[in-house]
């Protein structure tokens, strides 16, 4: 069976009265609607509930479920040590979603950190549902720094786990919306912070959880959202299922976006397949998008799939425009997936016989020896999107003000350390952000002195 019901929720703090000391009136609206929410959940009388929490423990590359039989915690860290909690895990469905990952190759289980002490991600839930049931064990999950679709992927694992356990349960995504809504708030203000709690909330209130894969991920981080990945686990939770969607409330009073939803199943509807739908349409978007690629994207491809296949550097093929075959330039291959890097590497000024050999290595290196990531797998090969870009000629610039994020890229230089960044790159709009990365990446520190220079590229897809 899918589970009983899912919950969208928030997690301040201060909306437990002792905590809050009053202060908790501001968001009498969410309170309400939490009180609302638990009711709703004591009618179901779960025997478990599984929250995904983004203050749980997280790794950029896997799911933690929080292993043992039991955790405590309390809000002591807010200054009410009183409201504790003793919650007893369900082993058996944990032990079920770990299974199935192992078994699908899924980056999701109990390894790593073995914390003991409840977040309050979890707790603020759990103290409006225990008012009005305690009857049920918990299943803690976090988050991590894979795609949306991961999160996904993982929700559709709880669902298959939830049925092979026959269990009752009932789903919760604790999370925040953003965090930059109001000048006076504790993070300060962005465009994107009521930008994004108006769709999510839309999004959430029509149950339209495909375009939850929408959300471009540097537009959530200028959001500062807390619980996107965590809606998205949630929406998988409830894949292939008829929804019914009640918008419980909405506030953003200090600063910080709080949303309730809930969500109840009215049966199977392979409509509502949204990670499968996403994947056929990139698959076509992607197809299309190669038919399109130039020469030197074309190339680069090639070499990824050689040597990802057959672990072969191929040979330059005949037939090429002259500027690759006897052009010598510096070069950079950019491999994404999902539109997240997968892998990049290139070189400055040229290190091969013409341009078509400088890409044909650089786009092995990018697939399968770039040091941020894990090698290229064959079963990526038609996710991934492939660019090439072709350096002009390096020119020393007296100060940043000569530079352009658009338009230049930038090499930061002191002594033998040097650091480059391609211009017009996600999330990169200042010049003070594009060098303050080519610092970094060449180990410079942001008081030491460096000479700067600027170039120009031709970006081929």
């Amino acid at each position: 069976m899918p589970v009983s019901a899912a919950y969208m929720t928030p997690h301040p703090p201060m909306i437990v009265p002792e905590v809050g000391r009053g202060s908790e009136k501001q968001i009498e609206t969410t309170r309400a609607a939490y009180v609302r929410a638990a009711a709703e959940i004591a009618a179901l009388k779960p025997e478990t509930i599984i929250i995904s929490s983004p203050h749980a423990t997280m790794y950029a590359d896997y799911f933690h479920i929080s292993p043992g039989r039991e955790a405590e915690g309390s809000f002591a860290r807010f200054d009410a040590p009183q409201v504790r909690f003793r919650e007893t895990y369900d082993e058996t469905l944990a032990q079920a979603i770990e299974r199935l990952a192992k078994e699908s190759g899924f980056p999701a289980g109990t390894l790593g950190q073995r914390e003991k002490a409840l977040d309050h991600g979890v707790m603020v839930p759990l103290y409006f549902i225990r008012q009005q049931y305690t009857d049920f064990k918990l299943v803690r999950i976090g988050l991590s720094g894979l795609p949306l679709e991961d999160h996904y992927r993982l929700g559709q694992l709880i669902q298959r786990a939830v049925a092979e356990t026959g269990r009752r349960a009932v789903y919760i995504a604790s999370g925040d919306l953003s965090h930059k809504l109001q000048p006076y708030g504790p993070y300060g203000f962005a465009p994107e912070g009521p930008e994004y709690d108006k769709r999510v909330m839309d999004v959430c209130g029509r149950a339209a959880f495909g375009e939850l894969f929408d959300f471009d991920e540097a537009f959530c981080e200028r959001a500062a959202e807390c619980g996107h990945r965590s809606f998205v686990i949630m929406a998988g939770v409830l894949d292939g299922l008829a929804v019914e969607a009640s918008r419980l409330s909405h506030e953003d009073v200090t600063g910080v976006g709080y949303g309730v939803c809930a969500f109840r199943p009215q049966g199977a509807d392979e409509s509502r397949r949204f990670l499968l739908i996403r994947q056929r349409e990139e698959e076509k978007r992607l197809t299309e998008e190669k038919a399109r690629s130039d020469a030197w994207a074309r190339l680069a491809r090639q070499s990824v799939e050689s040597y990802v296949l057959r672990r072969e550097i191929m040979d330059v093929p005949e037939g090429l425009p002259e500027e690759l075959a006897r052009r010598r330039a510096g070069a950079f291959v950019s491999i994404h997936k999902q539109g997240r890097l997968r892998g990049c590497i290139g070189t400055i000024a040229p290190t091969r016989a013409n341009l078509a050999e400088e890409i044909i290595r650089n786009a092995v290196s990018a697939a399968a020896d770039d040091p941020r990531f894990d090698p290229i797998r064959p079963d990526e090969l038609k996710w991934l999107e492939i660019s090439v870009d072709v350096l002009g000629e390096p020119e020393d610039i007296r100060s940043e003000d000569e530079l352009d994020v658009k338009r230049y890229g930038v090499i930061v230089t002191r002594g033998r350390r040097r650091g480059l960044l391609l211009p017009d790159l996600d999330g990169v709009d200042t010049v003070e952000r594009q060098v303050a990365i080519a610092r970094q990446k060449a180990g410079i520190g942001p008081e030491e002195k460096v000479s700067l220079q600027r170039f120009t590229v031709v970006r081929h897809t």
